[in-house]
């Protein structure tokens, strides 16, 4: 079984590449070329689970958990060596459904222990990473810090999020989601079939189908289907949701629902509501809910 490891890292949108490239070489960074990677997120994992594909270099599963947050932030990842990545990524989707794919350009550089990577990335733009192994020794947040300053890296430029949320944060990527998992749904009484999908801080995503039964009152919501599979799977908190339905356009949660959501999402968490490369909506789960109870400890 591949050991989990940790990173410190931070992330931020580069303005200039090239003036970054030269700040860092002069600071003495060796320069390990540029590298085509390909990563292709999975459903259904805990955390994140993506098989990188990269030219120069050996394909990659990683599978890692890191909670959304600007600055420096502890990453904790296994990463498996892949021989026939073509049947792994077949079997993966066929098994846990595709997220979302990220093609980006990363020019590699190395300095006393940390990795800085250039990326462009495909429909995102450019960006500076950092990143430190926590077990290689010595004071590494402090030469990420010292990174940082070099590369003049200001507080208004760094990202929170991973590449692929940054992607899955459109509604269309989270409403194939919910569209996908609305055609399982069980609804011989009523014939209205609703699909929702929850991405947590994470990455993770989690869907669910509405599930009727004849003594109707036990039948369950599509949303609360979703809630049961992220809870399950070891989160409490929800980042944002999509609803479809197979006969409405636009199908907002009902009001059990929308109490549902308020227990695991923030007020500004946003709710996506319509079809993938069509119509939808856009609000906030405060804009759903105003005023929505909570038990004050």
């Amino acid at each position: 079984m591949a050991a989990a490891q940790r990173n410190l890292e931070i992330k931020a949108g580069d303005a200039d590449p090239r003036r970054s490239l030269e700040r860092a070489l002069a600071l003495g960074a060796e320069d390990r070329g540029e590298i085509a990677q390909r990563d292709t997120y999975f459903a259904g994992a805990s955390g994140r689970l993506k098989l990188r594909e990269q030219t120069p270099g050996e394909a990659e599963l990683i599978q890692y958990r890191r909670a959304d947050a600007k600055g420096t932030s502890t990453s904790e990842y296994r990463i498996v060596p892949v021989a026939e990545a073509d049947s792994l990524r077949e079997a993966l989707d066929a098994a846990l459904g595709t997220l979302v794919v990220v093609d980006k350009r990363r020019r590699l550089l190395l300095w006393e222990g940390v990795r800085i990577h250039l990326d462009a990335v495909e429909g995102l733009g450019s960006f500076v990473e950092l990143e430190a192994i926590a077990e290689a020794g010595g004071d590494l947040e402090a030469k990420v810090d010292r990174l940082r300053a070099e590369l003049e890296i200001g507080e208004d430029s760094l990202v929170a999020e991973s590449y692929s949320d940054l992607l899955l944060d459109t509604p269309n990527l989270l409403l194939r989601a919910a569209e996908a998992v609305m055609r399982n749904a069980y609804a011989p009484h009523s014939g209205f079939k609703v699909g929702a999908a929850l991405r947590t801080p994470a990455g993770a995503v989690h869907t669910g189908a509405n599930v009727e039964n004849a003594a109707y009152p036990q039948s369950q919501c599509a949303e609360a289907s979703a809630i049961g599979a992220l809870v399950a799977a070891g989160e409490s908190e929800i980042a944002a949701v999509a609803v479809v339905a197979e006969q409405m356009e636009i199908c907002p949660p009902c009001g059990g629902c929308r109490q549902r959501l308020a227990e695991f999402a923030r007020p500004d968490t946003p709710v996506y509501l319509g079809r993938p490369d069509g119509e939808h909506r856009t609000l906030t789960l405060a804009e759903l809910l105003p005023f929505s109870f909570a038990l004050k400890p």
